[in-house]
Parts: structure tokens; sequence; C-alpha cells
């Protein structure tokens, strides 16, 4: 496998993931951006046990993953039933902050960042086909629950709050829990990511953590649908993919090209290119032609 085309397929999965990050607390209408930090936070600390410590890549995933779930809980305390300006906010702010933080930690390598994160296995070759399976397994792992919840009495109870929370809490629905089990899983899917990200680039750096994954995840969630999984699944690999074939002269302009098309698809399309009525509908059909057969 080249090299470009791995860093590719890697990189459409943890936009994938970032994406379901986002449109996991959207199910309640909470941009949750805190998901970006969590990132930042598991990816280093996945750099700092590896190389200080050696610990396996499985023990990191693991605690990486656990780490942002906790940040995630922590912070849902107060923010689990907020409004979604707010949790904008407090997502925004903790992307600086932890931003600001790693850059002034000699620790963390300063503004130049953390190089030189070990292989998990011994050959290159060997190495990226492992990371691609374990990225994808996890895309299909998440995939999985994502749709699980959709389908089950939470997943209409979150529907109720998106819809309206106050006949939603008139029904018995704790909103300020679903927030916070929402924001929770969120912010494990982001640490997640964030360990996946050091170990696939084999190094990080402040400036990959910042406000342009909050554009770029957005675009996908947005463009592709917010209101089924498939839509980022589907945008994801191809508005990663896009800027790639661009001129190199307009490669600079990605985040300008993904701010245009989101405005556009949100006055021309608000709900995104594919929605729930048309899963619904598509479903429908295969189970028709299922039948026919």
């Amino acid at each position: 496998m080249s090299l470009p085309l791995y860093y590719f397929l890697a990189i459409a999965a943890i936009y994938i993931l970032m994406s379901w990050s986002i449109y996991i607390p959207y199910r309640v209408g909470q941009l949750h951006f805190m998901t970006v930090a969590n990132m930042a936070i598991s990816a280093y600390f996945a750099a700092l046990m590896a190389i200080n410590f050696s610990w396996p890549f499985w023990l990191v995933l693991i605690a990486g993953t656990l780490l942002g779930a906790l940040i995630g809980f922590l912070v849902s305390l107060a923010i689990g039933d907020a409004p979604c300006f707010a949790v904008v906010i407090v997502g925004f702010t903790f992307i600086y902050l932890t931003k600001t933080i790693i850059e002034n930690v000699e620790a963390f390598g300063g503004p130049l960042g953390i190089f030189s994160i070990p292989k998990v296995m011994q050959t290159s070759s060997s190495n990226r086909v492992f990371l691609l399976i374990t990225a994808y397994a996890l895309v299909l792992l998440t995939g999985y629950l994502i749709k699980r919840f959709d389908r089950s009495r939470l997943g209409r109870a979150a529907s109720a709050i998106f819809i309206d929370r106050d006949l939603a809490v008139s029904f018995g629905v704790d909103v300020k829990k679903m927030g916070m089990f929402l924001q929770s899983w969120a912010s494990a899917v982001g640490g997640m990511s964030g360990v996946l990200y050091a170990f696939i680039m084999q190094s990080i750096s402040p400036n990959h953590f910042t406000f342009h994954i909050v554009g770029i995840c957005m675009t996908m969630l947005f463009v592709g649908g917010y209101s089924t999984i498939w839509g980022a699944l589907l945008a994801a690999p191809i508005l990663w993919g896009f800027p790639l074939i661009l001129p190199e002269v307009l490669q600079s302009w990605n985040i300008v090209i993904y701010g245009v098309l989101l405005i556009v698809v949100l006055v021309i399309k608000p709900e995104g290119i594919i929605t729930r009525p048309m899963i619904k509908k598509l479903e429908s059909i295969l189970l028709r032609k299922k039948k026919l057969v």
C-alpha cells in the first residue's frame, strides 16, 4: 500500500469518528466541540505513555478513550442540560485552553510537539495495515453502537428532546442525564480518535488540534446529513479527499471551500444530502425486494 493511500484512508477514518462525535450530542441539539479538546488531550497522553513508559497500543487506546470519557463526564455535570450556545462556548474555550497549555509546557514539546511515537508493529508496512484495520474496526463498532442507540428507546427520547425539550420533559425524559450520557460518549470517541491519530501520524503538534477540525467536521456532518450516521460516513472520505486533488495553489484554501460549501448546503438543503426519510425509504425498498426474492 502506498503511503499517500494509507494516510488518506487512515485520516478519513479519523474524520468519520470525529464527525460522529459531534453527531452524538447533536441528537439532543447540542454542538459539543469539546471533543476536539478531548482528541488533543488523549493524543498527547498516548504519545507520552508510549514514549516514556512503553505502554502497549491497546492499553493506551483503552486508557485514552476512558480519559476522554472522564473529562467529558466531569464537564457534562455543569453543561449536561445547557443550551446549545453555552455548550458551543464551553467547547471553544476548552480547545483554546488545551492548545495554550500544550504550547507552554515543555514536557509536551511546546509549539513543536512530540515526535518519534513508536510503531505498533515492527515493520512499516505491517504497522500501516494493523492501524488501518484497527481504525476501521473502531468505525464499524462506533457506527453499530450509534445505530443501536438511534433505534432504541433512548434514541427516541433524544429525538423528542431535539424537537421540543419542554414536551420531552413533560413525558418524563431526564434532559440533563441524557445530555451527560451523550456528551461523555462523544468525548470518549474524541479521545479514541486522538490516540489513533497519534499512532497513525507518529508525531503530534498543537496546530493539529485547532478550530479547523471543528469546521471540517461540521461540514462533513451537515453536508452529509445531520439526522443519520450515514451522512458523515459518506461525506467524510469525499470531502477529505476532494482538496487533495485540487491544484496546489488552491489547496491552502480548503477551509474556505469547506465554509462556502457548508453555507450553500444550509441554504439550499438544510437537512443535508442524506436524510432519515431517505434512509427509511431505501430500507423499505430493499425489504420489499428481499420479500420478492
